[in-house]
């Protein structure tokens, strides 16, 4: 394709962009007619229907709205430090952020994905990817704590990550940059399609309690990998990947990665890869090294080993485990219906969408309907995969999801709109704008074999004139709308927090019966505990000072500390007493470097302090907890480090007046 004309082309686009942009809705009764407020509007004291678990973009955390109210519930910390409740600060906590590059702060969560049995959410667990330092975190929904972090090793980036399959055997992740990887990784740039190489991570999920493992990866030709999904029903034991970047070019890729008029699907047989596993055609590679961080329920704290070891199958090398589709154009989304049956594959510079169908693949490949080899891996030819192609759906579709009721509905980027088209029959059936430039889209149970067929939501990437202006930086936008009937209706929009990518939304009814309350004091195997204030004390081991505290309405024990010097590292291990649900405490002292911690019921967490001057410091509970909520503080003496001041600690006891 001529250069200068595809640059007119995307001149073209990023035009039709920005005329939808400008284009506000003539007022609001276009979204507010036939009782779009009552679908929306849940009454005080009720509950939503859905949990909507969406990714927070570069805040690297994960965000819990309700649905159909789109209120706020929670920010869940995953690959991000957040002072709030002093994850990633406490020292129970930074090991879960701990990575081969040492302790890392900060990540891009992208994508969701919830766990499943048969096809269908159950309510255990959520997955979230780390595209920057590669990762996948997994979240507890009974405690909607992060449990869990892997490291992804042989990556150059986690954008393709995490999907799962049908009964949570892995959550996959894809490179999103291709990399020199092995022994010498030193070379030109220049060297990329030689040198370069993709990989697909398969990490297993123990059904009993969520742990992840890494099983094995697929080394791959250099391309970059966007999204994926899991094969269901007839498809269960395939993956079905986008990729981009069949050109191999390694500079200015909006012009030298959109030259070929298709790219591809990769279809991947994670069962086949599975014998071959099994029969000993994986190579152990050695020269790696990731972390694997985990949270124990019982003792509250996380430990980080690094492990330094995996298995590679070659898919150039092992020819029936990965085939390429050709996909037009630049594709972007890669979903597979609820019965399994079709693949639609979304090219972000393409006209139409593709849809594939699983029994024309097996079929291609057993007649070996091939059209030669990229990489060494066989093409299908695109015709023999072809279910059919969706002529003129709208600019720019980037990611389709289904209501369970034979219908799917792609979201548009650049002409701003969500279209929704009939699987079998293959036409555009509605059309809704949204305000504006949608990225990903969400149906309550979309990517399952059983969705709810309520709502789809649209995640905006620009929200001009839809919100109270605050500077140049503006929210993000989500925009929920009705699909109950024939047509969409716009019930409500309402601001997100960073930059959501996905998000997946789940029935409250499988979330909440099995909600943590509160942690059972009993239970608390904290090395640190003090599960009552006679077993509060105050030690020394060396330049050590281990407090161990406890906090109840409206005091702390001990809350008179003496004997820390200058040059002490002190560590306060705060247990929180009460067993009644939402009293958590915090615990902060004036100057300290780090955080709050933030303690649950019947829980233990540390907060370490070093003392930068001599004189007496107070320490506070931060969270409110009753009427005398402001009483509850303490101070603690610090005194040069040659001092013989005793060490000694209190509650409540009266010294006489002017005791040095």
């Amino acid at each position: 394709m001529n250069t200068n004309k595809f640059i007119s082309l995307g001149v073209l686009a990023v035009a039709a962009s920005l005329t939808m942009i400008g284009c506000k809705p003539k007022g609001p009764q276009t979204v507010t007619t036939g009782g779009a407020a009552e679908k929306v509007y849940v009454a005080p004291g009720k509950y939503d229907e859905f949990y909507d678990i969406v990714s927070g973009g570069f805040n690297g955390q994960m965000s819990v709205y309700g649905l159909p109210s789109g209120r706020l519930f929670r920010i869940i910390p995953v690959f991000s430090l957040f002072p709030e409740n002093g994850y990633g600060f406490s020292e129970e906590t930074k090991p879960m952020l701990n990575t081969s590059h040492g302790f890392v702060p900060w990540d891009d969560l992208h994508h969701i994905a919830l766990s499943q049995t048969k096809g269908e959410h159950d309510g255990r667990w959520a997955f979230g990817n780390a595209n920057n330092t590669p990762r996948i975190g997994r979240v507890d929904m009974k405690t909607f704590r992060t449990m869990e972090i892997i490291e992804l090793p042989n990556s150059g980036g986690n954008h393709s990550s995490p999907f799962i399959t049908e009964n949570s055997e892995y959550v996959v992740a894809g490179t999103r940059f291709s990399v020199p990887v092995g022994e010498n990784r030193d070379v030109p740039v220049s060297s990329y399609k030689k040198n370069f190489r993709g990989t697909l991570s398969f990490v297993s999920v123990d059904p009993a309690n969520g742990g992840m493992k890494i099983a094995f990866q697929l080394a791959t030709p250099p391309v970059d990998f966007d999204l994926s999904r899991a094969g269901k029903g007839p498809s269960h034991g395939w993956f079905f990947f986008s990729c981009y970047n069949t050109e191999q070019a390694y500079t200015l890729l909006e012009v030298n990665a959109s030259q070929r008029d298709k790219d591809f699907i990769l279809a991947v047989n994670w069962k086949k890869a599975e014998e071959y596993l099994k029969a000993g055609k994986a190579k152990k590679i050695t020269n790696v090294k990731y972390a694997h961080n985990y949270l124990d329920e019982k003792t509250h704290t996380a430990t980080s080993e690094m492990l330094n070891e995996v298995m590679e199958l070659d898919i150039a090398q092992l020819k029936d485990i990965a085939y390429f589709i050709p996909c037009p154009k630049s594709p972007h989304g890669c979903d597979t219906d609820p019965s399994g049956e079709y693949i639609v594959a979304s090219g972000k510079l393409a006209a139409l969408i593709p849809v594939f169908s699983f029994k024309k693949i097996q079929d291609a490949i057993a007649n070996k309907d091939f059209d030669g080899e990229f990489g060494g891996v066989p093409i299908i030819k695109y015709e023999s995969a072809l279910k059919g192609e969706v002529q003129k759906p709208g600019l720019g579709p980037l990611h389709t999801e289904f209501d369970g009721r034979g219908n799917a509905y792609t979201s548009m980027f650049v002409s701003s709109e969500i279209v929704k088209w009939d699987l079998n029959t293959l036409q555009v059936l509605d059309r809704v704008p949204t305000y504006y430039s949608v990225g990903h889209l969400s149906v309550p149970g979309g990517p399952t074999a059983k969705p709810y067929g309520k709502y789809v939501i649209a995640y905006n990437k620009i929200t001009k004139d839809r919100y109270l202006p605050t500077g140049p930086e503006l929210t993000q936008s989500a925009q929920i709308y009705s699909i109950d009937g024939d047509k969409m209706q716009l019930l409500l929009d309402f601001p997100t927090t960073g930059e959501p990518h996905y998000a997946e939304a789940i029935a409250a009814e499988k979330v909440a019966p099995n909600s943590t309350k509160i942690y059972k004091i009993e239970d608390n195997n904290h090395p640190y505990v003090a599960r009552g204030e006679k077993q509060t004390k105050v030690e020394r081991k060396g330049n050590r000072v281990d407090v161990y505290m406890t906090a109840i309405r409206s005091h702390l024990t001990p809350d008179n500390i003496e004997g820390v010097k200058l040059g002490d590292e002190v560590y306060f291990h705060v247990t929180n007493l009460e067993q009644d649900w939402d009293i958590p405490h915090g615990f902060a002292v004036k100057g300290a470097a780090n955080a709050e911690i933030l303690i649950m019921p019947g829980e233990t967490q540390t907060l370490k302090w070093k003392p930068t001057e001599v004189g007496v410091v107070p320490f506070y509970c931060t969270d409110f907890c009753s009427a005398l909520h402001q009483e509850m503080q303490g101070y603690v003496r610090v005194s040069p480090p040659n001092s013989n001041v005793p060490l000694k600690f209190s509650t409540g006891k009266i010294e006489p007046s002017g005791e040095k």
